[in-house]
């Protein structure tokens, strides 16, 4: 059954815009990495309500095995943590069975 992996960041007070602007690049650089990715959007919030939080990744997998691979890759874990879990001061995920 295909899954959809949604996850919020706030990130710690501080937090450059660069800092931001390298864990969307990173992010983005994954699917070419992780073929088992299907559809991927990475971003900050558009900031259109207050109280949001400060960023998103909607990941799109075929199968829940899809999303497994995703999850344990080294790559996306080297994403978390060298860019990721340094800046992040909370986090918040669900994984969505889809059809």
């Amino acid at each position: 059954m295909p899954v959809r992996h949604v996850v919020v960041f706030r990130f710690h007070d501080g937090t450059t815009a660069e800092q931001r602007a390298t864990i969307a690049a990173e992010l983005r650089a994954l699917p070419a990495a992780i073929p088992e990715i299907a559809s991927y959007t990475v971003g900050d919030d558009a900031g259109l309500v207050e109280g949001n939080w400060d960023f998103a990744v909607v990941a799109d997998f075929a199968t829940t095995d899809d999303y497994f691979t995703y999850r344990e890759h080294p790559d996306h874990q080297a994403v978390i943590a060298t860019h990721i879990r340094p800046v992040v001061s909370e986090r918040a995920s669900a994984q969505i069975e889809l059809g």
